[in-house]
């Protein structure tokens, strides 16, 4: 019998780790597949070696204690090109942070999957396009920096659901059609804690 319940816990050990070493393989893919979409003059993203087990190890990622990518902090390494879907597969990030850089192009839909993201700083890049609706499914987001980019359309009205978000700030100019000033992000009154830049 002992055996037997040996031999049952090692299974389970197993294919807990098998899953674990599968996700950190889904991330590592996610994050490389960034790599490859951005010019990286300052070699900021060395490190990032798709052949190893899970991207815990590379610079500027760091992981939570199950070996999940929760936060990437790329803020001003020079790095130019365009984000990528595969970042929404990154399901425990916290904090994605690629602020002063030299992305261009538009802010993939798939970040709105990133359910479990605090901080979504993408300022000081040339971002183009709408803002991604999707961004509304972000429940814990509390910091959207979106300024200095070249964004245009709507801000969108669904934004206006995120009831944990405390700092928003878009452009100082008005490219976005509704001025920061004109949009009141959950409609509070005026002693609402969220803070509109």
């Amino acid at each position: 019998m002992a055996i037997s319940t040996l031999f049952h816990a090692l299974v389970v050990l197993l294919i807990s780790t098998a899953l674990a070493t599968t996700k950190a393989n889904t991330e590592g893919d996610a994050l490389y597949a960034l790599r490859r979409a951005v010019d990286d003059p300052q070699g900021v993203l060395e490190s990032w070696d798709p052949t190893l087990v899970d991207p815990c190890t590379w610079f500027h990622v760091t992981c939570d204690s199950e070996n999940r990518v929760s936060r990437l902090d790329l803020g001003n390494g020079k790095l130019s090109g365009r984000l990528v879907p595969e970042l929404g597969k990154l399901e425990r990030l916290q904090y994605l942070e690629l602020y002063m850089n030299n992305l261009v192009g538009s802010v993939p839909q798939e970040l709105g999957g990133l359910k479990s993201l605090i901080s979504l700083d993408l300022y000081h890049n040339n971002l183009t396009g709408p803002i991604p609706s999707s961004l509304s499914n972000l429940s814990n987001l509390k910091f959207l920096r979106l300024n200095g980019n070249k964004l245009t359309g709507r801000i969108p009205r669904e934004l206006t659901k995120l009831g944990s978000l405390k700092i928003l700030k878009f452009t100082a100019t008005c490219r976005i059609m509704i001025c920061v000033e004109q949009f009141q992000p959950g409609a509070r009154s005026q002693s609402s804690r969220r803070k509109v830049l």
